[in-house]
């Protein structure tokens, strides 16, 4: 069977600079009509722009009466940052099959959220899966974010959540933020996304240091940090779903991804 994804075409029918650093692009069109959403609320789809043939990974911020809004983090170089600075309303692009990994258990008693500026857009998606749910459950933010982005989550989660500068341009401190956190009590889901290598370091912390079930949270590289950030060549989807068919753990699973990323 292939691992393949879909592939649909779409045209831009919008374009929003929600701050200097983020960009919403909301596509339509026919060439959508056969895809659908996992329902998984960090779901991310693969974009093609126009003049590349690689794709570059985003989450899906909505899905709905058949537009596909996408928040677009904007930086110094990369293959869609120099295409979406610009006027690209009208432009077609291709976007591939929604896959999402987050996986909380419906016992779970609280949920934290951890993410960069990448991370933002999902954090706000599953936050509003997390009000729309029935349950006491508790729900804590730690968002490392360059803009004013206190409006950017739902009202609810606002006063749950904490916002942090980012040290430099291209950097991060989440991993140490994140091994001063005390978790709640009791069984709950942690969901972090960001800077690759200061997921792997998050991801070896849970584990090793504060020994949680691999069930208990997902952590996921969005990005590198290097002089010149590179195109993403390798796709989550094939490896999710080939390492879940051969029984794997979330963390083998996505310590493959980092490997197939860094070779």
């Amino acid at each position: 069977m292939s691992t393949r994804a879909n592939r649909y075409t779409a045209t831009v029918v919008a374009r929003e600079q929600l701050t200097p650093h983020l960009v919403r692009v909301v596509l339509g069109g026919d060439g959508l009509a056969g895809l659908v959403s996992t329902g998984i609320p960090d779901e991310w789809v693969g974009l093609v722009v126009p003049g590349q043939f690689q794709s570059r990974y985003y989450t899906v911020r909505s899905w709905q009466d058949g537009l596909l809004t996408l928040d677009v983090m904007v930086h110094d170089v990369g293959l869609v940052t120099e295409w979406v600075a610009r006027d690209c309303v009208g432009d077609e692009v291709v976007v591939t099959e929604p896959k999402g990994a987050f996986a909380m258990s419906d016992d779970a008693r609280w949920l934290v959220l951890v993410g960069d500026l990448t991370a933002l857009p999902a954090i706000a998606r599953i936050s509003e899966w997390h009000l729309a749910r029935p349950g006491d459950r508790t729900i804590a933010v730690h968002a490392e974010v360059p803009d004013d982005l206190s409006a950017y989550l739902p009202a609810e989660v606002r006063e749950h959540t904490t916002w942090l500068t980012p040290p430099a341009p291209g950097r991060s401190d989440l991993a140490e933020v994140v091994r001063g956190l005390e978790l709640p009590a009791g069984d709950g889901y942690f969901w972090m996304g960001g800077e690759s290598a200061q997921m792997r370091a998050i991801r070896t912390h849970l584990m090793r240091e504060r020994g949680l079930p691999g069930a208990a949270y997902h952590v996921m590289g969005y990005w590198r940090s290097v002089v010149r950030r590179q195109p993403r060549a390798v796709d989550p989807g094939p490896i999710w779903r080939a390492g879940k068919a051969a029984g794997k753990s979330d963390e083998q699973i996505w310590a493959e991804y980092d490997a197939a990323r860094d070779a």
